[in-house]
């Protein structure tokens, strides 16, 4: 029964996936019954002192959003307050990033001089901020020569096609010795990506066990292993059979030459 249940679940969760490109069915759901509370906080709203006239041309219905905690993505939350709390601890005066979050870069660039290599660059302008077009693949730097780098939730896509990237299985693998190659003696790298027990969820990422990451990067030492563990707990130094018997976990690596 339990092996039904699971495999009920799955399936339902594929077709779920097949169809939300097209519109979210659990929002879809669940419009109807918020629709009526809009309305009723419309009309309570309206009858308040100090009211504002509301025209119909400018509501904005905003319906899935009174919940009762704040949500958030664990692995991007946890992964980016470790990496800059990282690159703040090492005092680097230039960083390179390669392709993480740009709410990230925005903060480093309040501590540092950030060099955003991406294949779509980024068009942002502000200060200690310099954006470049390039590969992971190929990045336009020389062999050994970035002291503080970063590549975090990014590796597990190369190769894939999501970005307009050429499709190469082999993406990943090439995109950690790329990395490996522009680092300084004495470096430091920050890496992050979904891990657990290996597959492929074409065409949105990879999931890697821990150990084949530390086999890619085997030219380099490893400093830290830390990671976000299937029930969103974010654990300092974390045991690697934690994050290899995880579904979707997170494994914050951090590496130097």
């Amino acid at each position: 029964m339990r092996k039904f249940d699971s495999g009920l679940k799955n399936f339902t969760y594929l077709v779920y996936r097949w169809i939300r490109p097209f519109c979210d069915p659990v929002e879809f759901l669940t419009a109807a019954p918020r629709y009526v509370l809009f309305f009723k906080d419309w009309l309570a709203y309206s009858g308040m002192d100090g009211a504002e006239k509301i025209k119909l041309g400018e509501t904005y219905p905003i319906l899935h959003e009174k919940t009762q905690t704040t949500s958030f993505d664990s692995h991007y939350f946890y992964q980016d307050t470790w990496a800059f709390r990282k690159v703040l601890k090492s005092g680097a005066e230039f960083h390179v990033d390669v392709g993480s979050r740009i709410d990230l870069i925005g903060f480093l660039t309040t501590i540092t001089k950030v060099t955003f290599i991406d294949i779509r660059p980024l068009t942002a302008k502000m200060e200690n901020l310099t954006s470049k077009k390039g590969s992971i693949l190929s990045m336009p730097c020389e062999d050994n020569s970035v002291q503080s780098l970063s590549c975090l939730h990014v590796a597990e896509h190369i190769g894939l096609g999501r970005y307009g990237d050429p499709l190469d299985p082999l993406g990943t693998k090439k995109g950690c010795s790329e990395l490996a190659r522009v680092l300084a003696e004495s470096g430091n790298l920050y890496f992050a990506m979904p891990v657990g027990k290996p597959r492929l969820c074409f065409n949105g990422h990879r999931i890697h066990s821990p150990q084949q990451i530390l086999d890619y990067f085997g030219d380099l030492k490893l400093v830290e292993l830390s990671g976000i563990t299937d029930d969103v707990r974010f654990i300092e130094n974390i045991d690697i059979s934690v994050l290899e018997n995880s579904d979707f976990g997170c494994g914050l690596f951090h590496f130097t030459k």
